[in-house]
């Protein structure tokens, strides 16, 4: 097998495991899917806002305090009239569904993944307001 050919087999074989796991938490809930980052190690998560159990901004809340440097894409059909972004959610990004919603996911996706930023987990304000009263009291 050429070197190509190889990359193409194991891209497959990767493929189809991660279309598994992505199939297996999209028939369960958000906790389903905080339960697998116990288990697995993912590159990259795209969630929904809207879910069923807890809403997309609190997944990634979740996501942040288990797993802090993996990449997140927040989808939905609320960026505009939920005033969604980056700062209000904790996600790496946040892109609206519409009809060039594929183009611009793997678009982002690439971005990420080539250049990873370096994402600070999310604070507790209350946590980190009695930390900042102990340092300057």
């Amino acid at each position: 097998m050429r070197g190509d050919e190889l990359e193409r087999a194991q891209a497959d074989e990767q493929g189809g495991a991660a279309q598994q796991l992505a199939d297996e938490v999209d028939r369960d809930s958000a906790e389903a899917g905080l339960d697998l980052l116990h288990t697995h190690r993912f590159d990259l998560v795209v969630t929904d806002y809207k879910m069923g159990g807890m809403d997309g901004i609190a997944f990634i809340a979740h996501l942040r305090e288990r797993s802090p440097g993996t990449p997140v894409i927040l989808l939905s059909g609320f960026v505009e009239p939920l005033g969604l972004d980056e700062r209000t959610t904790g996600a790496d990004a946040v892109l609206a569904k519409c009809a060039n919603e594929a183009v611009s996911l793997v678009r982002t996706v690439h971005r990420l993944l080539t250049r990873r930023p370096v994402r600070k987990p999310v604070r507790k304000e209350t946590g980190a307001k009695v930390a900042l009263a102990r340092n300057v009291g």
